[in-house]
């Protein structure tokens, strides 16, 4: 699947990475959409999460709370979108605790804690495969910035 992220979107989560990250934390945001409209990512939910060095870990209370609100709006998660500190990549730990485990589900790792330009040039993307396995994921083909 394609997504299309509104411009707005994009400058919304670097707002909200650079004002949660502070410069020296991770920080992870979700994108989500409708379920009438799942390819036309319009919101952003900023997960209860606590940084440590070298990662994030978003609280388990919060994440049953999240889904009760999203089957009440009719709406899902399509893509979590975190920061690293240096070059985008997706670790281990990022490979283990994805929000959702599903075929198909995409992670979008944002370099330098989001402090660089508002765009996805030097972010990384990754997708759950059929198997199960993270692969790369090429960001033109799955993500298109629109606005």
């Amino acid at each position: 699947m394609r997504y299309r992220v509104p411009r707005d979107l994009l400058r919304r989560t670097f707002d909200q990475v650079r004002a949660c990250g502070a410069s020296r934390r991770e920080c992870q945001v979700l994108w989500t959409s409708r379920w009438e409209a799942v390819a036309d990512l319009d919101d952003l939910t900023h997960p209860r999460h606590r940084s440590y060095n070298g990662g994030l870990e978003v609280e388990s209370a919060w994440i049953t709370e999240l889904w009760k609100v999203l089957a009440r709006e009719g709406r899902g998660v399509r893509v979590q979108v975190h920061t690293h500190p240096g070059a985008a990549f997706h670790s281990a730990s990022d490979d283990t605790w994805p929000v959702i485990h599903v075929p198909g589900f995409l992670s979008l790792v944002i370099p330098r804690f989001g402090l660089g330009p508002i765009g996805l040039d030097e972010a990384y993307l990754t997708e759950i495969g059929p198997d199960g396995t993270w692969r790369e994921a090429v960001i033109a083909e799955c993500l298109e910035v629109e606005g």
